[in-house]
């Protein structure tokens, strides 16, 4: 929609344009624009950064339950009291991850965070799972420059996702879902429902009776 306090369109398109240009690579991302992800050095660093913490993470004893906890605090930008992460673990910047409250994620947890990735409470997560926030142009020219978009994802409370689970950019899961096993969630979940499938899609409604 054009802002009027610009008058004729293009005048608005020159302002858009111009705005962008002056854009840091990691702005446009946040604004889920266009960005250079594979080159921006800014970006590059983060990532660097987030993910020799994951290898430190993932090179813990079990046993050592301590440095673990505070690690994955350290990692992760929002976390509650209770969350266990088991190794390994990847994500790409680590502070656009928020976690709920008693939260448990077993082995091969990958987070593309490039975008927001939000989880209430209770969440539970299988082996194998993958959150990709990151998607790219469909345009082989402007894909083979590094240009990509991130679009957030949103987990809510008392959500049970089974092993093999993938969550594709901007996908929303309601409260007290359940997505079963290799199911690959390329639209919207609702609430209290069952969802399976590749493209998942809901089976059954939870009910008191079942």
């Amino acid at each position: 929609m054009q802002d009027e306090r610009y008058g004729h369109p293009v005048f608005f398109f020159i302002y858009l344009r111009i705005n962008y240009l002056l854009m840091t690579e990691k702005e446009k991302c946040a604004a889920g624009l266009l960005y250079d992800a594979n080159y921006d050095q800014e970006l590059i660093n983060e990532r660097i950064a987030c993910k020799d913490l994951c290898l430190e993470y993932n090179g813990l004893k079990n046993s050592d339950t301590q440095k673990r906890e505070e690690l994955i605090k350290r990692i992760v930008g929002k976390t509650k009291d209770n969350i266990c992460i088991e190794p390994s673990f990847w994500c790409d910047y680590g502070y656009n991850i928020e976690v709920g409250e008693n939260f448990y994620a077993n082995h091969n947890l990958v987070i593309l965070d490039c975008a927001p990735v939000k989880f209430g409470n209770n969440v539970f997560i299988g082996p194998n799972c993958s959150f990709y926030t990151a998607g790219h142009p469909l345009d082989a020219q402007r894909r083979n420059k590094g240009l990509e978009y991130a679009h957030p994802i949103t987990v809510g409370d008392n959500v049970w996702l089974g092993g093999n689970v993938v969550i594709l950019p901007g996908i929303s899961i309601g409260n007290n879902s359940v997505i079963g096993a290799g199911s690959v969630v390329t639209k919207n979940i609702p609430d209290n429902v069952v969802a399976v499938g590749n493209p998942c899609r809901v089976v059954k409604n939870i009910t008191e009776e079942n």
